[in-house]
């Protein structure tokens, strides 16, 4: 059955413009677009933007003016606003959008805010962190050291913080009410150190600068003098054997601190001058071994046919020649080296101890020394026990060869 005709086989009107036969085919021929483009007399959808160029806006095609070619929109924002039949929709009315103030609270100054962000702006919460003041009785967490009552809490709290060793109370904070008069009275009071303190800090000054001292001393005691006392008595040892060489220091008379021989004890590896005399500062503070020379404590010289040689010398400091003689045994080499001879002595006995009075040790024949008679004897004396001068030690030693340089070292300084 033919569209032109109806059921009843009538035509349709004439004024209709399908009634002619080809109409319907001219008329989608003058569409741009089939399948968009609405045909003549059809109201346009509200989906599609009208306007020139082609579009679909002129119900009529042939009314249509030609227009430049533009791309065709086939998004209209706007129609998710109206309805099916173009109609406006009606939108209700929103909340303004709250402030970045009301969502994350004010900042301090010194804290730059954030930059909002708009994909998480949803996502975000107000920030519930604040800067509390610290209250009456709340401690102030940004101040260092012993926490410090406010003067809310009472003249009673604040005496017991004291008493806990509370010491300068907190400074103002910015913008805080000023101190008054009596509370800044108190505040500098606080600040001040208490009469205890200050003593307690002199004496603890003063006791530093003593062990420091002290410290010194031991160091110039123990070490120093040591080492200046070697060089002298290496010193005075040198010019001796200078003086030998050139036919000087006959035996004979010699003068206080002059040296005139050496001491050797091979087996404590020690060789250190002899001078005439005990005088502290000209004999044995310089390293040197000392000649018992003056008054009831005078002795023999080492090449006298009969007599006791005593000398004495420093266990501790000063060169120490003689710290460690208690080491020696009976039998022990003891070597006295003048211009022309060598006398060798075998030492006898040792007394450990004995009080300073006791001169009878350096006699002609000492007692308690074995020694029975007369005879060619030497007495080595020092201070006892080691860092004290309270007693006095003892070594005495017998004569078995004299040996003249000429005829070479004797066989203890050989071996």
């Amino acid at each position: 059955m033919r569209p032109e005709r109806d059921s009843s086989g009538a035509p349709y009107d004439a004024n209709d413009a399908y009634g002619e036969d080809g109409a319907f085919e001219a008329a989608v021929d003058h569409l741009e677009d089939p399948l968009t483009d609405p045909l003549p007399g059809q109201h346009p959808s509200p989906w599609f933007r009208s306007g020139g160029g082609g579009g679909s806006g002129t119900a009529d095609p042939e009314q249509r003016t030609p227009a430049e070619p533009q791309e065709q929109e086939w998004y209209d924002p706007e129609g998710y606003d109206r309805d099916w039949n173009g109609h406006q929709r009606h939108q209700p009315e929103q909340d303004p959008e709250p402030t970045y103030e009301q969502l994350y609270g004010a900042y301090a100054p010194e804290q730059p805010a954030p930059v909002p962000d708009d994909e998480t702006m949803g996502l975000r919460t107000a920030d519930t962190r604040r800067i509390a003041e610290p209250g009456p009785t709340q401690p102030d967490l940004t101040q260092s050291g012993p926490t410090q009552p406010s003067p809310a809490e009472g003249r009673a709290a604040r005496r017991k913080a004291a008493k806990k060793g509370g010491t300068r109370p907190p400074e103002p904070r910015a913008g805080a009410a000023p101190l008054s008069r009596v509370e800044a009275r108190r505040a500098e009071r606080a600040r001040r150190p208490s009469p205890g303190a200050v003593i307690s800090r002199g004496l603890g000054e003063v006791f530093i600068t003593v062990g420091v001292l002290m410290l010194l001393f031991v160091t110039y005691q123990l070490w120093w003098t040591n080492i200046r006392a070697q060089q002298q008595a290496d010193g005075a040892a040198h010019d001796l054997q200078e003086s030998w060489a050139k036919g000087k220091g006959k035996p004979g008379s010699f003068e206080p601190g002059q040296g005139f021989a050496l001491l050797h004890i091979p087996r404590l590896d020690v060789v250190v001058p002899v001078a005439e005399g005990i005088d502290k500062q000209k004999v044995l503070d310089r390293g040197m071994v000392g000649h018992y020379n003056e008054g009831a404590t005078k002795t023999a010289m080492p090449e006298a046919r009969k007599g006791n040689f005593a000398v004495a010398g420093h266990r501790n400091t000063h060169g120490e020649p003689f710290r460690y003689i208690n080491r020696l045994e009976p039998g022990d080499p003891i070597v006295v080296e003048t211009q022309d001879t060598y006398f060798v002595y075998k030492m006898a006995s040792i007394l450990p101890q004995t009080a300073p009075s006791n001169t009878s040790v350096i006699g002609p024949v000492p007692p308690g020394s074995g020694f029975t008679k007369p005879g060619r004897y030497i007495t080595l004396t020092t201070c006892t026990p080691e860092f004290t001068s309270k007693y006095r030690m003892i070594v005495w030693g017998k004569m078995v060869e004299e040996r003249p340089r000429d005829k070479g070292k004797p066989s203890a300084l050989v071996n």
